[in-house]
């Protein structure tokens, strides 16, 4: 364990130095330009989760990342454009994304891996607050051309501190690429990657609905649950499982955030909090998932402060929203063409360290 909680460290200080660096980048960008505090936001959740899918990424995948993530990261502001001002459209064309990033594991696994690109901007969408924001605040959001610049800047960032890392770090910790493996043949009709993708398709749906109907602005709450639940699906226990572990590390980060704010921390030393919770939940998260989900909540509610909105008076919402997201995931992955964990396909999900 010992042993475990040190290599886990080294991996955390690698992510969270990649993620400082993008920071700081978009921050001379903000002031250079004189962009949107958003463009922080991006950059921090596009690093975040753009870290683990590299560690082990060879000359391709890195490639195909500086092209694909891009791309996605700039259309992902067009479809939060149209959430914000045509939210049924919207919310169709978003599940119809991450439905067809699980679809395409059919295909092997250099598709799983593009599949995965795929889904991170959509994942940053729902963190970065800009479909919730007020109409008045969204014009000034980062435009697309930024935001692919971002998600580049990103994609640099990452592979400079892994690459310096795996040079110069201790050599029992430096990453090992593994051989990809071939998807075993499946007899289940519909094959497994068409009943994933039908399950995320309809939890999402569903959450886009009922997040409307219910939370008002804080439907992303919903949406970005049924998606973690549901993503990287081992069958029905694997959901009811990270569904419970995230509405349990919720709650804990809900009274961590509480304590925050009655403490009085605003300004940049609740940026400097958030960073050191992110750097905490980081190093936690391979134990549990419930660490990251509670050091995510905390994060999260920080950053709500910072963009002016009542973060203390949102939590009990939040949670809500949480628990919500969860019981829709679950009721899609055990009533809707389960899969049998016994024959699921050995593919990797598009689980993001954002989620």
């Amino acid at each position: 364990m010992t042993a475990k909680l040190i290599r886990n460290a080294y991996e955390a200080a690698l992510t969270m130095t990649a993620v400082l660096l993008s920071w700081g980048i978009a921050l001379w960008l903000e002031g250079a330009e004189g962009l949107h505090t958003d463009v922080l936001v991006l950059a921090v959740a596009l690093t975040l989760t753009l870290s683990s899918t590299q560690r082990t990424a060879d000359t391709r995948r890195r490639l195909t990342a500086l092209v694909v993530l891009p791309v996605t990261a700039g259309a992902s502001i067009f479809l939060g454009r149209l959430l914000a001002s045509h939210y049924t459209l919207g919310a169709a064309v978003y599940t119809a994304g991450m439905a067809l990033a699980v679809w395409i594991r059919r295909y092997g696994p250099a598709a799983t891996k593009i599949g995965t690109l795929l889904a991170l901007p959509l994942v940053a969408l729902l963190v970065v607050p800009g479909p919730a924001l007020p109409p008045t605040a969204q014009s000034g959001l980062v435009t697309w051309g930024w935001s692919a610049l971002v998600g580049a800047l990103a994609c640099g960032g990452v592979w400079l501190v892994q690459g310096l890392g795996d040079r110069y770090g201790p050599r029992p910790w430096r990453a090992v690429p593994a051989p990809d493996q071939p998807p075993r043949r499946s007899r289940l009709h519909p094959r497994p990657s068409t009943r994933m993708a039908l399950q995320m398709a309809a939890g999402i749906a569903a959450a886009f609905v009922v997040g409307r109907l219910f939370f008002d602005d804080h439907w992303p709450w919903v949406v970005l649950t049924a998606y973690v639940a549901a993503s990287g699906n081992r069958g029905r226990t694997d959901v009811l499982r990270k569904g419970v572990e995230r509405l349990a590390g919720a709650t804990v980060g809900t009274l961590l955030a509480a304590g925050v704010a009655a403490a009085g921390a605003t300004g940049d030393t609740a940026v400097a909090l958030m960073f050191a919770v992110l750097a905490v939940a980081l190093w936690l998260r391979p134990l549990n998932y419930a660490y990251w989900a509670a050091g995510m909540t905390c994060a999260l509610s920080l950053l709500l402060g910072y963009f002016g909105q009542n973060a203390p008076h949102l939590l009990p919402t939040r949670l809500e929203g949480i628990a919500v997201g969860a019981a829709l995931s679950v009721a899609s992955a055990w009533w809707l063409l389960p899969v049998p964990r016994a024959r699921r396909q050995p593919v990797r999900g598009t689980t993001s360290p954002v989620s």
